[in-house]
């Protein structure tokens, strides 16, 4: 193939494609259930950590990792710590300046409602009353990020 074939087939190319989804680790601890069951009768205090991290697989695939971290709080008892790594190998057929934002913004946007969604059924499939996390600025997290990574 011609170097011009080349760049014509890869500008044909979508600039990104998501090739698949998974569930790297997912855990779910109730440490008091089941006394702590009677004790629900108001929403508990939810502290949610965020972590995306991302590996260069070659050959324009990389592997995101949306990591959260849930703890549940009723008063001074742990509720519940749930941890989810929900994961996505991408293509990305775009500049080199556009692939870390891509990564680090779009590719968790993409991936939080599933995220979202495994977390409210396992929450639920645990005895809990439903949650539904409220949407996360993943461009506020790309530059708190940044911004940490400018102080060290």
């Amino acid at each position: 193939m011609t170097k011009e074939n080349k760049e014509k087939n890869e500008s044909m190319q979508p600039a990104l494609m998501i090739n698949s989804q998974y569930i790297k680790d997912l855990s779910l601890e109730i440490p008091h259930a089941p006394e702590i069951f009677k004790e629900l009768t108001k929403q508990p205090q939810l502290k949610v950590d965020v972590k995306i991290d991302t590996d260069d697989l070659g050959d324009h695939a990389y592997n995101v990792a949306l990591s959260l971290a849930l703890n549940g709080d009723l008063d001074t008892k742990k509720l519940f710590i749930l941890e989810l790594t929900y994961s996505a190998v991408v293509v990305l057929n775009v500049q080199e300046e556009h692939i870390e934002p891509i990564l680090n913004i779009e590719i968790p946007r993409l991936l939080f409602p599933f995220a979202r969604n495994i977390i409210a059924q396992c929450l639920m499939e645990g005895g809990l009353p439903p949650l539904m996390l409220n949407p996360i600025d993943f461009g506020a997290v790309y530059a708190a990020r940044q911004a940490a990574k400018g102080k060290n």
